[in-house]
């Protein structure tokens, strides 16, 4: 049997063990070729995966369907809670390695990778375990008949997730897909595959049946594009950009129409109001745009400023983000390590570009940081206009806009100026004024003086462009889920 582990060493001289084949019915296996991982925070290659084609989807289906009509829809929900819980204690017990593995391959902050990613995968999975015993439909009372519905597995599940959160997105995935009784074909990212990889083999030691949890690496025009496509495949599950949501949605609607949910891009907006607490709205402004090196799909990009504060703001958020440290991943004092790729720092930079032609101030940053990796400083600017490139695009990197507002009705109105809807944030003592607004607000989540708050028990999803469905808490479950009617007839006469 090939070895597909390979063997290397964070520069803090954590020893680690990567996996790099595709896991496919509990084994790992070859590709049809390979795809080299990347240090974002060196540039330098950590390894080459095993990378899936047409023939490898169709193998994990395969494996997938087999397993799901020979042992997973006979096996009761007690079982699959007991699996689910028993996959997340093994998470648990490796977090350091899973969190040093995101770490050398997303570039994100150990503090980050060890304390909120590696540690949500196995959160998420308990909370869905507790929900395996308690899928059931209902009675409905009929004249003449026994009626009753039942809830049942739709089969087998795609996922395709991102790079930006690799761990987190592989346990919102998992998590409802398997306590509903369905089996699972993810597709990583071909830009962060390995801590997934990881997860995999914890699957095996868990005693999960081969073939109920599938995880492959692949390129999304080819791999992604065959999932969606496969006529086997009852629903698939997207996060990332737009742009690629659409080519989901056409490719699942030209094979099977296969139940779709897509979590997409955002451009959101972060409105103070001159009563905030103004310390505590540029603290969690700042985590709001930087957190994650804005690479959030709900980062709130666009900053609303009442105008009594805009200057006191400004200059507050100013020397706050000029305190960010950015630096090696691997160090427990970093916040903001690398972008994820070469191709994601030129985009950055090229965004950072437009906005300084396009008349805007550059007031911090906007330049690379450091002499390798793909670094940059805290960008923030000034001076935009709603129909900037900046203001209207997912940049998806550490770059804010901050703008002044009026009023309630002014700030509503720029804050609707885009075609996403993901979140929204409100800063205000005012209760009465921040549950008018979050009402009003055209967004699937809206944090009132916080932001960037995420929680498996609380549905996330877009309005708009956004997405389509929502992921996390019992809203979660509809999407894994068909409703079945049975009708049993006790003493009505045939006429």
């Amino acid at each position: 049997m090939t070895n597909f582990v390979v063997e290397t060493a964070t520069p803090k001289g954590f020893k680690l063990k990567l996996n790099t084949g595709l896991f496919i019915n509990n084994e790992f296996v070859a590709g049809a070729n390979t795809i080299d991982t990347i240090n974002p925070a060196t540039g330098e290659v950590i390894a080459a995966v095993q990378a899936a084609e047409a023939k490898q989807v169709d193998d994990a289906v395969n494996a997938a369907e087999k397993a799901y009509h020979d042992v997973w829809s006979k096996t009761n929900g007690k079982e699959r809670c007991r699996l689910m819980n028993k996959l997340a204690d093994l998470i648990d017990r490796d977090n350091e390695e899973l969190a040093q593995i995101e770490s050398l391959d997303n570039g994100k902050g150990i503090s980050f990778s060890r304390g909120f990613d590696a540690k949500q995968i196995a959160i998420t999975l308990r909370y869905f375990a507790g929900w395996a015993d308690k899928i059931h439909g209902k009675i409905i009372e009929i004249d003449g008949a026994l009626s009753y519905t039942r809830h049942e597995p739709l089969g087998v599940c795609g996922a395709i997730i991102p790079w930006n959160f690799p761990l987190m997105m592989l346990g919102w995935k998992l998590g409802p897909a398997l306590c509903t009784g369905n089996v699972v074909v993810v597709k990583t990212s071909e830009l962060t595959p390995l801590s997934a990889l990881k997860v995999a083999e914890l699957v095996k030691e868990a005693g999960f049946p081969p073939g109920v949890i599938n995880i492959i690496t692949g390129y999304g025009a080819i791999a992604g594009d065959a999932l969606a496509r496969h006529m086997k495949v009852s629903k698939l599950a997207f996060t990332g950009s737009t742009a690629v949501g659409r080519m989901i949605m056409k490719a699942s609607s030209e094979s099977n129409l296969k139940k779709v949910t897509l979590e997409l891009g955002g451009k959101s907006p972060n409105i103070i109001f001159d009563d905030a607490d103004l310390d505590q709205a540029v603290a969690w402004a700042h985590k709001g745009i930087f957190f994650n090196h804005g690479q959030c799909c709900c980062a709130g990009s666009r900053v609303y400023v009442q105008e009594s504060i805009y200057e006191e703001f400004l200059e507050k958020f100013k020397a706050y983000t000029s305190k960010t440290k950015l630096g090696d991943p691997h160090d427990d004092a970093t916040y903001q390590g690398p972008q994820v790729s070469q191709v994601q720092y030129d985009r950055i930079m090229g965004y950072i570009e437009a906005g300084k032609k396009e008349g805007a101030t550059c007031v911090l940053g906007g330049k690379r940081w450091g002499d390798k990796g793909y670094f940059i400083e805290p960008t923030i600017f000034t001076d935009v206009t709603e129909k900037m490139t900046i203001m209207q695009e997912e940049i998806f990197g550490p770059v804010v806009a901050i703008c002044k507002f009026k009023d309630v009705d002014d700030a509503i109105e720029k804050a609707h100026d885009t075609t996403y809807g993901l979140a929204a944030a409100v800063f205000t003592k005012d209760i009465a004024r921040a549950v008018d607004v979050s009402n009003r607000l055209q967004a699937g989540t809206v944090w009132v003086n916080c932001y960037n708050e995420l929680d498996y028990q609380t549905p996330f999803g877009g309005y708009k462009q956004s997405g389509i469905g929502r992921e996390n808490g019992e809203y979660a479950l509809d999407n894994y889920i068909q409703v079945k009617t049975v009708k049993i007839n006790v003493n009505r006469q045939a006429y």
